[in-house]
């Protein structure tokens, strides 16, 4: 039902509407005041007895939008290349870490990398040590040979953890940003590729013991960040000892001579890596020097050890 208002209002207007034209559509006239309803008396803009209809661009104006320049063929292909291109060359874009880090974690994985014979597994004489971990045979030969290191995989990951040990202590001349990606991903690479080995070579497929064995090994690499680190601050004593535990696995045969060897290797190359400049960290493995060349040197006496010796009556070459 309308109010008083409204019904007076629609008993004055023509039983038949007309609605204006197209032109006349926003010259519309609104309503008395009197045929409106008492509510709608207290707003401000006028009321139009009818829908409005927007009012749509003209074809001149809609034509002017459109510009008078050439089109230019647009190639999404080149644009996608260009894009990819970029991203690969900058020095500090993930693809790039990526890429370089891995060619950094080869290097290092190579240095003391072993297979397992097929044929030794299937007729049963394969070697094993006293805790039971499988003797392969050695791909690489310096760390194996020198050192008398048995080829397994406790011997690989120890090795490649040292050299990733350097590369680690050279990162952190890095901004934090691009340190954290780089030893990221050198850490990926590795652990990715153990148990890779574990599954490949040593046929372990249960997930479970693998996913064991890999929480293990990265307690190691943990501790052995932290005692290396102990030991370039505190001497090479306490660097060997580090080496001593892990990679010589705390043996009382060991030969003293070797350890001085790898301590000697760990020193010349974290001075190697330290002049190396930062736009040429991605082939920082180049010249870490070769753990041959260390042990070379080891048996040759020092002068003020040639002063020492001549006081006690001995004699070195």
């Amino acid at each position: 039902m309308a109010c008083r208002g409204c019904s007076a209002g629609l008993g004055r207007l023509p039983k038949r509407i007309t609605v204006p034209s197209r032109q006349n559509f926003l010259d519309a006239t609104p309503l008395p005041a009197s045929s409106r309803c008492a509510l709608s008396t207290t707003s401000s803009a006028p009321t139009l007895p009818f829908a409005t209809i927007p009012n749509t661009p003209s074809r001149t104006t809609r034509r002017a939008f459109h510009t008078t320049l050439p089109q230019q063929k647009f190639n999404l292909k080149e644009m996608l290349f260009n894009r990819v291109r970029e991203s690969l060359s900058a020095g500090n874009s993930n693809y790039f870490i990526y890429g370089a880090t891995e060619a950094l974690y080869k290097a290092c994985a190579a240095q003391a990398d072993y297979i397992i014979e097929a044929a030794d597994r299937k007729a049963g004489t394969l070697k094993t040590t006293e805790d039971g971990e499988e003797i392969g045979t050695s791909k690489a030969g310096t760390w194996h040979n020198d050192l008398d290191l048995l080829p397994t995989f406790s011997t690989w990951a120890q090795v490649t953890m040292l050299h990733m040990y350097l590369l680690v202590v050279r990162f952190r001349c890095l901004e934090p940003a691009a340190q954290q990606a780089w030893q990221s991903q050198l850490v990926n690479h590795f652990f990715y590729q153990a148990e890779a080995k574990m599954e490949d070579v040593h046929e372990l497929t249960s997930r479970m013991i693998r996913q064991a064995y890999l929480k293990d090994l990265f307690v190691q690499w943990r501790g052995l960040i932290l005692a290396c680190d102990e030991g370039i601050v505190k001497g090479d004593a306490v660097l060997a000892s580090a080496v001593w535990r892990n990679l010589f696995k705390a043996r009382e045969d060991v030969d003293a001579r070797a350890l001085a060897a790898v301590v000697a290797w760990m020193r010349s190359g974290l001075r190697e890596l330290g002049e190396l400049q930062d736009k040429d960290i991605a082939s920082a493995v180049k010249v870490i020097p070769e753990l041959r060349a260390q042990s070379a040197v080891v048996d040759v006496p020092t002068a003020s050890m040639r002063t020492a010796f001549a006081q006690v009556g001995i004699t070195s070459s």
